[in-house]
């Protein structure tokens, strides 16, 4: 797998025989490798721009790219080995097993109906392994607990052998354990990745660029280091927000409280 450099341009979001958009036009770009968080409260868009990107739904306006070629000009199969995405709702599995989730990932690169070769049977079983799951594989994933569930799922994206990965609220429901784990993956696997979170403090540690939403509005786009100050967090989320720095690494932390 490799890493694909992705260009957003003017894209916005209304539903059908609404002039209310969704998502107001909202440009930016993320180098090959490197991590995007979208930030917001609920409501903000973070889904929505999420949706465009994995083509599940065409934009209004502007264009999303990757390596410069717009994803709506290529196939839907071609777009599909491009762009894997991880949501929030994850699909009943029909008594489906932890490898047969997993083979479902390699379906843009069959022809048709086709059957999974050796190839597709040698990425799956890496994939497994990367993640460690080879103890879950004949599991029905319907007996996973959560965090089980999102690293299969997490496997099922990567079978598409993707060079963009979309992760809509990786660590949502999710204890202590299994939200580091998600982050530890996170930071290893070496894609372009778009990843929406409620957890700002968790979204500095692991992005190399935030972006903020709000109504469906962009309020800014940039490293966390200077584009989250006390004030455009403060007004985004409607709280009272003091960044600090902990000692001794210095990496900046967020506490909130209710606005007087």
């Amino acid at each position: 797998m490799s890493a694909a450099a992705l260009e957003v341009r003017e894209v916005s979001w209304a539903p059908r025989k609404s002039t209310q958009p969704v998502l107001h036009p909202t440009s930016f770009e993320v180098g090959a490798g490197r991590i995007l968080g979208v930030v917001g409260p609920n409501g903000a868009g973070k889904s929505t721009l999420l949706r465009l990107l994995y083509r599940f739904q065409k934009p209004t306006t502007g264009t999303v790219r990757i390596n410069g070629q717009d994803i709506w000009a290529m196939p839907a199969q071609v777009a599909a080995r491009q762009v894997a995405a991880v949501l929030q709702e994850q699909a009943a599995a029909f008594g489906l097993s932890v490898r047969e989730i997993v083979r479902l990932g390699r379906t843009p690169h069959r022809a048709h109906f086709a059957a999974n070769g050796a190839e597709d049977e040698a990425v799956v079983a890496r994939v497994l392994d990367r993640l460690n799951l080879n103890a879950l594989t004949a599991r029905d994933f319907g007996t996973l607990s959560g965090g089980e569930r999102q690293r299969v799922m997490v496997a099922r994206a990567l079978a598409q052998e993707p060079q963009i990965l979309i992760l809509d609220e990786p660590t949502n429901h999710l204890d202590v354990r299994h939200q580091l784990e998600v982050v530890s993956l996170i930071q290893t696997l070496g894609l372009t990745i778009v990843v929406s979170l409620h957890d700002l403090n968790m979204a500095i540690g692991i992005c190399d660029d935030i972006l903020v939403l709000k109504d469906g509005h962009p309020q800014g786009f940039g490293p966390p280091q200077t584009l989250l100050t006390d004030t455009l967090v403060s007004r985004t989320f409607h709280v009272d927000a003091r960044r600090r720095h902990l000692a001794p690494c210095g990496t900046a932390h967020f506490s909130f409280a209710l606005p007087n």
